[in-house]
């Protein structure tokens, strides 16, 4: 940390406004982000779940993954709102550099978790959908097959084997983890900012 001396080109009395601003930004975009992701991929657990209500505990997968991505930015606008001081004796202890460090940390992990989000939420609306017809199909399949040789009586209706469906999600869950790494490293750069960009005046 490098410490200057107190001066209105440095330590305006405006910079912890952008400091404020930048944990504003962060936790409400993050969790844009995170809210968005939890509708779209509810939305497409909910429909799938009417026909395949055995396939919702697996596919709570994206919506778990959305909501991290409002935890990476409560974690963030929590060290940046901590990282911003008071003045002292009338003169002001917290930088103008230290406020664009803390703005860009905030824009960092804000920004990449409402992609993340958005990304998240469509890949695991379409994947859950997706999931739940191929073992719709799959047991309708059987399901004829069995009414084939044995007679329709006693044949459930409920999908109990998925039989290839499981390849599939195996396919969405490898989407919705590369669809998240996306706010993971804007996380990782904004605690590289914060920690390491700290100006503060004497």
């Amino acid at each position: 940390m490098t410490y200057v001396t107190a001066g209105y080109e440095t330590c305006p009395s405006w910079a912890p406004s952008l400091g404020f601003i930048g944990a504003g930004l962060c936790i409400v975009l993050a969790n844009w982000g995170a809210a968005w992701g939890t509708w779209k991929a509810g939305m497409g657990l909910c429909s799938m779940g009417v026909n395949h209500p055995g396939g919702i505990i697996k596919n709570l997968v994206a919506i778990i993954m959305a909501g991290v991505l409002g935890i990476y930015g409560l974690i963030v606008a929590i060290i940046i709102a901590s990282g911003i001081t008071e003045p002292m004796n009338g003169t002001n202890t917290y930088s103008q550099f230290t406020g664009w460090a803390h703005l860009a940390a905030g824009l960092c992990c804000g920004l990449t978790c409402l992609a993340a989000g958005g990304a998240t939420g469509v890949a695991g609306e379409i994947g859950i959908k997706s999931t739940g017809l191929r073992a719709e199909l799959n047991h309708a399949n059987m399901t004829r097959n069995v009414a084939g040789i044995g007679g329709s009586g006693g044949v459930s209706r409920e999908v109990v084997e998925e039989g290839d469906a499981g390849k599939l999600y195996i396919g969405s869950v490898t989407i919705l983890s590369f669809s998240g790494a996306i706010g993971l490293y804007g996380f990782i750069i904004a605690l590289i900012i914060t920690s390491q960009s700290s100006y503060s005046c004497a």
